[in-house]
């Protein structure tokens, strides 16, 4: 029986497929670098039971939960207030990282609506959002509906890493 060449030791994930991406994952530095670099993500949770989500900007703090500002009776305030289970995942799309980098993670949420808690992370996240002029983001953002989502993660469910791929990670050769 001939080994398969796909196993053999020492070969980078990408050299014959991409089967086994276990090498490709994002590590805690990376994905801290991939928090910081990109300001969207994807914030899924449950809606009458089912599955949905929205894209939203976001801030991740030093203990690593993310953080959403949103207004009070929207989609994403209703699910997590009826179950907070929620899954967050981020890419590098638009970002100036290299390659292609993304992380899921499932997490429990809840929503914060003293308003000490709720213009505290507005204006943590202003800087991020609107570097330019952080005080009118800051002004825009006081509303009496105001509230935010704090997001704990729970899991890493999938990561990904490109770069760490042989090649482009798509069968080219890698960009020189």
């Amino acid at each position: 029986m001939t080994p398969d060449p796909r196993s053999a030791p020492g070969g980078r994930p990408g050299e014959r497929d991409i089967e086994d991406l276990a090498a490709a994952r994002l590590g805690v530095a990376e994905q801290r670098q991939l928090w910081e670099a990109q300001t969207e993500c994807v914030l899924t949770f449950l809606q009458d039971g089912l599955p949905t989500g929205v894209v939203m900007s976001f801030q991740v703090d030093e203990a690593g939960h993310f953080w959403f500002a949103t207004v009070e009776g929207r989609r994403q305030v209703r699910g997590v207030d009826s179950d907070p289970r929620v899954a967050v995942v981020v890419s590098s799309t638009g970002t100036d990282l290299p390659g292609r980098r993304m992380v899921a993670l499932r997490g429990e949420a809840v929503v914060h609506r003293d308003r000490e808690v709720v213009m505290g992370r507005v204006r943590r996240l202003a800087p991020r959002l609107a570097p330019a002029d952080p005080d009118a983001f800051v002004r825009l953002l006081d509303s009496p509906n105001r509230v935010v989502i704090e997001v704990v993660p729970t899991r890493v469910t999938a990561s990904h890493d490109s770069t760490r791929l042989a090649g482009d990670g798509r069968g080219g050769a890698a960009a020189s």
